[in-house]
């Protein structure tokens, strides 16, 4: 009867032990992980009325509208200094589940987006598509440091130097 029962327990501990996704932390002030069900959005749509089609194919700012009104910023993915966007695209005006850390600050409240489904699938996609854009548009096996690579990135370095500001120069490094 023992030899039984603990096997049986084991399973029960599985099944009840919640959704599997859970973000990761990042250690910033202010974040909490947030997995919650919400309608993607062009922000400039929701607030103003210029809803140009496909949610602006990708060259707009996304946003996450949840059932309680709320709507978040979804600013960043899982790749180094890369937006939501190209992640959010494909749920345009749909409704998405989503994983990842809400941000609070007094000036605003962020969604940096770690995970994504349509709601009712079973896996979980991580939210890496514009590293995956990247490499393909740039020929690159990689998308590590893509922004120390990028030609655009390079191009507006050139023109208005590292800290934004041509008449700028930063110290030379000791």
């Amino acid at each position: 009867m023992i030899r039984l029962s603990v096997p049986l327990l084991v399973l029960l501990s599985f099944l009840s032990a919640g959704p599997v996704a859970a973000a990761q932390k990042w250690g910033i002030d202010g974040e909490m992980t947030a997995q919650f069900e919400a309608k993607v959005v062009d922000l400039l749509c929701e607030l103003n009325g210029d809803c140009p089609a496909g949610c602006g194919a990708g060259k707009r700012q996304l946003g996450l509208l949840r059932d309680d009104g709320r709507l978040l910023i979804a600013v960043k993915s899982n790749t180094l200094f890369a937006g939501a966007t190209l992640d959010l695209l494909p749920y345009c005006g749909e409704r998405v589940e989503v994983d990842g850390l809400i941000i609070t600050h007094p000036a605003m409240v962020i969604y940096m987006l770690q995970k994504h489904r349509r709601p009712g699938d079973a896996d979980w996609v991580q939210a890496t598509s514009f590293a995956k854009d990247w490499k393909k548009r740039n020929g690159s096996p990689d998308a590590k440091r893509w922004f120390r690579r990028d030609p655009a990135v390079k191009d507006v370095i050139g023109e208005f130097g590292k800290v934004g500001r041509p008449d700028l120069v930063p110290p030379p490094a000791e």
